[in-house]
């Protein structure tokens, strides 16, 4: 399925970036202060990684390890999963939904153009939240009533045709054929 709109035209056109030697305590400081989720991390001109606050909170608080010492290059994201600026934000999300990942670089000839994000997505094409709900993990998700739910339209998780009557059938979005 295509949305019509390109990468491009949703993607942050100017990230936060910082350096590998920042600090994890100076990251997370400076994500709060700008109110982000990730950041690039730049050295001399050149893209490194990407640090998350996942990553932070995952890799570093998590683990007992003090912030404050660390720096930003021994837990940043070095194999980055990047999209290209003239991709639908579609193929995007599906990328993210596939690899679980919230941010994606956006390259253009091993050139960094922008950053990409769930956030940046679901502001403009709203309707395609429902292809991420089988991914959220729910507490107790056994003891809730979400092996059937009927919504009354969206796109079918199997086939990926637009349908009127969607249900979701054990955490997928199945229309009445798949179903």
């Amino acid at each position: 399925m295509e949305t019509g709109i390109k990468v491009l035209d949703a993607m942050t056109k100017n990230p936060i970036y910082i350096t590998s030697e920042v600090t994890i305590g100076e990251c997370a400081s400076l994500m709060a202060e700008e109110h982000v989720g990730a950041v690039v991390v730049k050295d001399k001109g050149n893209i490194q990684g990407l640090i998350t606050e996942q990553d932070i909170v995952r890799k570093v608080i998590a683990k007992g390890i003090n912030p404050i010492h660390e720096k930003v290059k021994g837990y940043m994201q070095t194999n980055l999963i990047t999209i290209k600026p003239d991709d639908d934000i579609f193929e995007a999300l599906m990328k993210m939904r596939e690899e679980n990942i919230r941010h994606l670089p956006v390259v253009d000839d091993s050139q960094l153009l922008g950053l990409l994000t769930i956030k940046d997505i679901l502001r403009i094409e709203p309707q395609l939240f429902e292809l991420l709900v089988d991914k959220f993990e729910i507490r107790e998700a056994e003891r809730k009533p979400i092996n059937r739910i009927i919504h009354s339209e969206g796109i079918c998780q199997s086939c990926g045709e637009y349908t009127e009557k969607i249900e979701i059938v054990n955490n997928l979005s199945v229309c009445e054929n798949c179903r």
